[in-house]
């Protein structure tokens, strides 16, 4: 599918359906008990995004510390800024979104499904470590050649 199409309709399905869902929402709760529990949402969601994102600080801090790349820990604060922003949003898609950003296994898992459908990360080769190590030779030709002048 078009890229430009999947951007133009969550440019206007998303608050559409944010909208409707709010109405619904505020028409068998109230309005007051609506605005309440989306602002109730956003607090909540700041509150969990900024320890949780301490944690991953943390966490980068002592990969750094090993020597090695804080990768996944990256990616993991750059998903946790998205959810924050999702919190922020005012209605209840978005906000469900977030806070399943913030379940620490689904984000892991949404961050490889991305990196393996990006092409970034590569199942390991399988087989026995003889097999693998054949796969990782170099075929090498030896042949003779000559240059003729024209």
């Amino acid at each position: 599918m078009n890229p430009g199409l999947i951007f133009l309709l969550l440019l206007v399905g998303a608050p559409l359906a944010e909208l409707y869902l709010l109405i619904e929402v505020g028409s068998e709760i109230g309005a007051l008990p609506t605005i309440l529990l989306s602002v109730f949402t956003a607090i909540l969601g700041a509150t969990l995004v900024r320890l949780q994102g301490v944690s991953v600080l943390l966490r980068v801090q002592e990969t750094l510390a090993r020597g090695e790349a804080p990768a996944l820990e990256m990616l993991e604060g750059a998903v946790l800024m998205m959810a924050g922003v999702m919190l922020l949003f005012p209605g209840f898609i978005t906000d469900i979104i977030g806070f399943l950003m913030l379940i620490p296994p689904l984000r892991r898992r949404l961050i490889v499904a991305v990196l393996r459908n990006s092409g970034t990360l590569t199942p390991a080769p399988s087989g026995t470590p003889e097999e693998q190590e054949s796969m990782r030779r170099v075929t090498i030709i030896q042949g003779e050649y000559r240059k003729e002048d024209d």
